[in-house]
């Protein structure tokens, strides 16, 4: 990477050190920064900007490919064959890391929670873990189960991996959204890919002479606020980001992206640098709970697509965005900020959610 325009010194060490880091390059890099001209001039009082993340090219993009660029080239270094993973049913990080293991003649090992309430046909992310020929397995969850952290998986997750090393095979263990450092994962690598796109936002802004206020995002395991947080703190201290929930509480995230990023700084050789102000975190958009659609949610699917000819997704961006436009409304930004939208993928998962979306859409246009 080069040194960014107009930058210190703080930043050319920053990549340095991201330099540093073993990566094997998957995702299409940068990925566009675009104005968001239309929605900006309907929203009124904020320019919002979207960092397009759903365009990083790994079967059909999204931001868990930055953070496979470093878990795979982690994968390698420790002579794994078989790549084992969780997360929902729908879920865009088993199908971005299928991709990934497929294209490094890896075995990708799937185990997808399943929900009682959520879609469950082979539709979407699902279908395509299938095209991509990936091992699946599916466990059913109670309606207040819990996938996130290792500890509550661990059983079903070691078994696989017994079975793997049964079968001949050496498993690395990947935990969900490559975030918190656990499984076979020692290091970040989810966050730090963030603290290099937060390099390259800030690179893109400064070359269209933009000063970024905020940026907001889609919540979930914490290690893309964590990367950009960081990234924020050691770069432009005076960024906000703003993290939209999609599935757990404030205080629960929050502790994840402490711990992730307590961890980013001394990979870096540095002391921890932030605080509970420095981790804002939403959660009343979470609504009914993780992947389940609601009226806002769809409302912004199709406020994007109508004014920008953006896409969305229901799980993750849609929720996201449904959220930016209450607190755009609510005056939560100053006048005039400069906002950066995170799009970090996920569209596949319209498809699996395409009855209720399109009934939604029918009657509200019987209403109008």
């Amino acid at each position: 990477m080069t040194s960014p325009v107009g930058y210190s010194k703080t930043s050319e060490l920053l990549i340095r050190l991201l330099d540093s880091f073993p990566r094997f390059r998957l995702s299409h890099l940068p990925t566009p920064l675009e104005r968001l001209g239309a929605l900006s001039r309907e929203l009124e009082g904020v320019n919002l900007f979207i960092k397009r993340d759903d365009q990083t090219g790994l079967a059909f993009g999204g931001n868990k490919a930055r953070k496979l660029d470093f878990i795979i080239a982690d994968v390698l270094e420790q002579n794994a064959n078989c790549l084992i993973t969780w997360a929902g049913l729908q879920s865009n990080w088993c199908r971005q890391t299928a991709a990934a293991a497929i294209k490094l003649g890896i075995k990708p090992v799937l185990i997808l929670f399943k929900r009682p309430s959520l879609p469950a046909d082979f539709d979407g992310n699902l279908l395509l873990d299938h095209i991509l020929g990936a091992k699946i397995q599916i466990v059913e969850l109670g309606e207040k189960g819990t996938f996130m952290e290792y500890a509550a998986v661990k059983e079903v997750v070691e078994a696989v991996a017994d079975e793997e090393r049964g079968a001949g095979n050496r498993p690395y263990i990947a935990p969900i959204g490559g975030s918190l450092i656990e499984g076979s994962m020692t290091k970040p690598w989810g966050a730090i890919s963030y603290v290099n796109a937060m390099v390259e936002l800030l690179d893109q802004a400064a070359a269209l002479n933009v000063e970024i206020d905020y940026v907001v995002h889609a919540t979930g395991s914490g290690s893309t606020q964590a990367g950009l947080i960081v990234g924020a703190k050691l770069l432009k201290p005076d960024l906000r980001v703003v993290g939209i929930s999609v599935a757990e509480d404030r205080a629960t995230i929050s502790r994840y992206v402490q711990l992730i990023a307590d961890r980013t700084f001394q990979e870096f050789g540095m002391k921890p640098g932030i605080n509970d102000e420095d981790i804002i975190v939403f959660d009343e958009y979470v609504k009914e709970g993780y992947g389940i659609l609601n009226s806002e949610t769809i409302e912004a699917i199709r406020f994007m697509a109508a004014s920008e000819g953006i896409l969305l997704d229901p799980v993750y961006t849609g929720k996201a965005m449904a959220g930016l436009n209450d607190l755009i409304k609510q005056r939560y930004f100053r006048k005039n900020a400069n906002i950066v939208f995170l799009h970090s993928g996920g569209t596949p998962a319209l498809f699996p959610y395409r009855k209720p979306i399109l009934a939604y859409l029918n009657e509200r246009e019987l209403r109008t």
